[in-house]
């Protein structure tokens, strides 16, 4: 098991929890890894130990903190209907600015070694891309972020890597949005997009509603790869 601790970021208005994995050699290159809607919960908590496990030192941010600190749900219809209701109450910009934030605090870590990239699920796939547009991480890999379509002006301010997964029957990203990004990545080697025969958060083995064991090994192997190139861990 990676060792874990709790930092605080320290931004304007407070300061947040960044949870944090030590990867077994101690040191290594940074991944911020951005929650889902169901908070730094069982399933983010295990993607943290899985990246750790490949030689990173991990931090995820508590992102929903301005709204109530250290939020978490399980992955039942209720359970996902009152993460679902915490997103009228989020700020996006100052959501994306307490991500940067997180994002430097990583770097600056002692451990962290080799730069930082990012790794975003769902809610964090969007924030991750937004992220990526403002902060210049070494690379992001974005799960599934919704509303990343209507955001393809940020393509232009976007200097690292990123690599899309998207799901084909996603209830939540129709296939029309998905090909709008396919068509304003088309020509742009900064870009890559891989979908899978899936829904939604196929990656999420807490949520047996909506994972896919297939999609999520297939992925997650494309994920790993994509790290090896851009985020090396020595």
């Amino acid at each position: 098991m990676p060792t874990t601790r709790t930092d605080q970021v320290a931004v304007d208005g407070g300061a947040f929890d960044l949870h944090v994995w030590l990867p077994e050699s101690g040191t290594g290159p940074g991944v911020l890894l951005i929650q889902e809607i169901f908070g730094v919960g069982a399933y983010i908590r295990a993607v943290g130990e899985r990246l750790a496990a490949l030689g990173y030192v991990v931090g995820a941010p508590d992102v929903f903190w301005r709204i109530q600190p250290n939020w978490e749900s399980d992955h039942t219809p209720e359970g996902v209907e009152a993460s679902l209701g915490m997103i009228p109450k989020f700020d996006f910009p100052q959501g994306v600015a307490d991500c940067v934030a997180a994002l430097h605090a990583l770097e600056e870590l002692p451990e962290v070694q080799g730069g930082a990239g990012v790794v975003g699920f769902c809610l964090g796939g969007t924030l991750g891309y937004l992220t990526s547009a403002v902060a210049g991480p070494a690379c992001c890999v974005s799960y599934y972020g919704s509303g990343i379509a209507g955001m393809l002006d940020q393509l232009d301010n976007i200097e690292c890597p990123v690599l899309f997964h998207f799901g084909d029957a996603d209830l939540y990203i129709p296939g029309d949005e998905i090909s709008a990004i396919e068509a304003a990545i088309e020509g742009r080697e900064l870009f890559s997009l891989n979908t899978e025969p899936a829904g939604h958060a196929f990656d999420n083995h807490e949520a047996p509603m909506f994972w896919n064991e297939a999609a999520a090994v297939s992925a997650w192997r494309e994920t790993t790869a994509f790290l090896d190139r851009h985020l090396p861990v020595s």
